[in-house]
Order: C-alpha cells, then structure tokens, then sequence
C-alpha cells in the first residue's frame, strides 16, 4: 500500500472530532468545552451524536451556538456502535475531513493532545491511538491497546504462558505499561474508540463502523479491519486522553453495570475473537464460555439474569445475529419473557 502524508504542510490537516452523547450531560459538557477549547487550526469541527438522551442534553446542545459543533439529534438510541457509524457518516460528508478523532461523551483529549497531533505531518496509512488515562493519572486499563495474539506467535506463546500459570492473558498481548513512559510509538493491532485518530482514506477504504453491535467490540472489530486492509496502527504516549469512566465497578473484576451490557460484552467480544483467531476459534469456545460462566458469581442475587443473557449472548455470537435488539436485551436483563 502506497504511503501518503496529508496534504496540509503545517501540520496533519483538517481534524474533526466525533462524539456519541446518552444521557452523561455534565460529562458531555466537559467534553465539548474541552474540545473546543483547541483552536480551528487544530480541530475543525466537532460532531456529536445524541443518543436519545432525556436529561437535559438535547435542550443543552440546542442552545450552544459555537460554528464548529454539528449536533445529530437521534430518536431512538444508537448505541455507541450505531452513534459513531452515524457520526463518522457526517463528518466524512459534510467536512471532508483529512483525519477523524472518536471518543465517547465521557472521554477527551488533554489540553496538549489536538496541538500535538498537528504538529507535524502524518502518514494516512498509519492510524495512531491515544494514550488514555483514568481522571487520577492511572493507566485506564480498558483502553490499553493490544496486538493480536494469533498473528504474533511469541505474543501467543506468552498470553498462552499467562493463562496457563494462572495470571491472566492480558498482560501477554496488551502493550506493557513501560510503553506510555516511551519516547517512541509501539505498533499495535487493536484499540479502543477513545482518542483514536483516522485518516479519510482509512474510512473510505475499510468503511464505517457496523452500528448493528451497538455497544463494545465495535472498536475492536474495526480496528481489526484496518489492520487486514494493510493500514497500520501505532500507539502514541505523547497523545493523552483522560477517560472519566464508571462502566465496571471493579475495572480489574469487570462487574458490568448496567447488567444489560453483560450481553453486547459477550456476544460482540466472542465475534471478535472469531474475526481475531480465525480458524482456532473453535478451539476456545469451550473455555471461553466456562470462563464467563464462572464469572456470574460475582453477580450475587443477579447471577440468574446473567446467566440469561450470557446464554443468549453465545447463542446469537455464535449465529453471527445481532438482531436482537436493544429494547429485548433489556427485556432480558430486567427478567421478563420475550419472543425471539
């Protein structure tokens, strides 16, 4: 694949930012001020998607009347997947921008972040993913960016190594943590759509993200994809992003809250290590889903609703069906009957 920089010579080009908004108004808020606080010479505009919010958010952004906020008012609730296909949609067709930056409403850059992006030039087939930290200056663990196991054989050998000890995989194919104190980028496979930046022609190439996911897995996946299509992925320190995050009540535990997104975690995550393994997926379905299971424990009183919708999350992975759709999850999670 041919390499090219942008256009622009004083820095990387035209950046737009896409954020999905539900129902984190006073997140939203420090987000949006914090974005705009960059100058147009670093960041263009900013789209936010509004998920169907009802605390005040839509009345908020309706009332803001910066020239670089495009606001999309959703009438049902995308998710994150579906928020940042309709987001990405937007700013490649009203900005043709050169780059794109995705973060959710409770993420944003640090004050240095956009300008240091701009500083110099970049290769469009080289996407770079922020460093991210929890408000506190912790490494926030659920976007530590990772290689693939299963195309790094030493990477494979060592997670394989770390389950088998009893210590996890995590730390066998995530990036160390020496990597954020680096001077240097580390190529990578996977990350999050926290602090991502995206040239145009990555998404004219590879597309938009598949909004039918609706939450989780939805920026691996597609991250995954880049990779196959040839472009590569680099992890910058020297772009940080802070991430005031309460999804997991213990983020080492990982007890999903709400109990809903218990089913987009596993039935898009076990997606994912299809699209990640290929043909050894099969192998870990069994211990995948044991795994899981034995997580329900930490769920106390909940653990019957957990298993439900762990159930139902390996049935429709499995079928690659992401029909279900997010009003029947919550049916599930809430423990009515429902019908297929």
């Amino acid at each position: 694949m041919e390499n090219r920089v942008t256009e622009e010579k004083s820095g990387a080009g035209r950046l737009v930012a896409v954020v999905v908004t539900h129902n984190r108004l006073a997140q939203l808020q420090v987000t949006v001020q914090r974005l705009l606080e960059a100058p147009a010479s670093c960041l263009q505009a900013v789209v936010v998607v509004d998920n169907c919010s009802s605390d005040g958010t839509a009345d908020w952004l309706a009332a803001q009347r910066n020239p670089r906020l495009d606001i999309i008012r959703s009438d049902t609730n995308l998710g994150g997947a579906g928020g940042f296909e309709t987001g990405m949609r937007r700013a490649m067709e009203r900005f043709d921008p050169d780059w794109l930056v995705v973060m959710d409403d409770d993420a944003r850059p640090c004050p240095d972040a956009l300008a240091s992006f701009q500083a110099v030039p970049r290769q469009d087939d080289l996407a770079l993913a922020a460093a991210v930290y929890f408000p506190d200056g912790a490494v926030c663990e659920m976007n530590r960016p990772s290689i693939n196991p299963f195309w790094h054989p030493r990477a494979f050998l060592r997670t394989l190594w770390q389950v088998l000890t009893g210590r996890g995989a995590r730390d066998g194919f995530h990036i160390p943590y020496r990597a954020y104190d680096a001077e240097h980028t580390t190529e990578i496979d996977l990350t999050s759509f926290v602090g991502l930046f995206m040239s145009r022609r990555m998404v004219q190439t590879v597309g938009l993200p598949d909004g039918h996911l609706f939450l989780y897995g939805d920026d691996v996946i597609y991250t995954l994809g880049l990779r196959k299509a040839g472009f590569r992925i680099a992890f910058d320190p020297g772009l940080r992003f802070e991430h005031d995050c309460s999804t997991f009540e213990n983020d080492r535990k990982r007890v999903f809250r709400p109990l809903w997104k218990v089913y987009y975690t596993y039935r898009n995550g076990l997606m994912m290590y299809h699209r990640a393994a290929g043909p050894l997926f099969w192998l870990m379905v069994p211990a995948l889903a044991v795994k899981w299971a034995l997580a329900g424990s930490r769920y106390g009183a909940d653990r019957p609703r957990y298993n439900r919708l762990l159930r139902r999350a390996l049935l429709d992975a499995l079928r690659e069906d992401t029909r279900l759709s997010h009003a029947q999850v919550l049916k599930l999670a809430s423990g009515e009957p429902h019908r297929t």
